[in-house]
């Protein structure tokens, strides 16, 4: 690992330019889950499982978005 490396961000993949960021919980389990909400078919794209808050932060600067 480089001390001098820029960190990269990954483009906000095709299709999901302009939507929301939405963490969505599973009423059985708990289980939460990261990803673009689409308003038309009411699904997340590219969701994630989320364990912790480092996960969380890790998505929005991976594709270098922010939660409302």
């Amino acid at each position: 690992m480089s001390l001098f490396k820029k960190p990269r961000t990954a483009a906000v993949p095709k299709g999901c330019e302009g939507l929301e960021v939405r963490i969505e919980s599973s009423t059985c389990t708990g289980e939460k889950v990261i990803g673009f909400y689409e308003p038309v078919s009411k699904k997340l794209l590219y969701s994630e499982l989320v364990r912790s808050d480092e996960d969380i932060k890790a998505f929005c600067e991976r594709y270098g978005v922010m939660l409302k």
